[in-house]
């Protein structure tokens, strides 16, 4: 079976537009808000919603990565993941409300890596998650805030999102 497309370009604007106005409403505004983007698409995606909400807000947004590899418990099955750099902004994620920005959510292992890598970090006054694609099959009780959209799949379907800044268009792909 080849992989068909079930995101376009188009949607996936209209996605992240509505997930970031959706971000801007339940925060009641920008402030005191950071985004950190789960790296390689989370960071892209961070950085769009971010660019988005100042748009549509006002206000510039702190946007930063967040590196889960080395908090994730499947390092023993995936030996070969390379880490990525964290980057936290300035202002810190203490007393803010963060938002983790992720492309696809699945498991909800590498969520649950995230909230453990920010105990390392601070301590922020609410923790909320943003992922543009949530396709089910979760092994823990995570539950996105914000969701792109919902694609229900096989486990063994593979659902792949191609972003323009990385993969040079804008697609997600869902196949075996």
């Amino acid at each position: 079976m080849s992989a068909r497309t079930v995101l376009h370009e188009a949607d996936i604007v209209r996605a992240l537009t509505r997930i970031s106005h959706e971000i801007l409403e339940s925060n009641k505004g920008p402030e005191n808000l950071v985004l950190l983007g789960i790296p390689t698409r989370g960071v892209t995606l961070a950085h769009r919603i971010a660019a988005l909400i100042a748009d549509f807000g006002g206000s510039p947004v702190a946007v930063g990565a967040l590196d889960v590899t080395m908090y994730r418990d499947d390092l023993h099955r995936n030996p070969t993941r390379a880490p990525s750099p964290t980057a936290i902004p300035a202002g810190g994620i203490d007393g803010k409300v963060v938002v983790l920005v992720d492309d696809v959510l699945f498991s909800g292992r590498s969520i649950r890596a995230a909230l453990d890598a920010l105990q390392d970090i601070g301590r922020p006054a609410a923790v909320r998650l943003a992922t543009l694609v949530d396709r089910g099959h979760r092994e823990l009780p995570i539950r996105p805030d914000f969701v792109g959209k919902n694609l229900p799949s096989a486990r063994d379907e593979r659902v792949n999102v191609r972003l323009r800044e990385i993969d040079g268009d804008d697609e997600v792909t869902i196949g075996s």
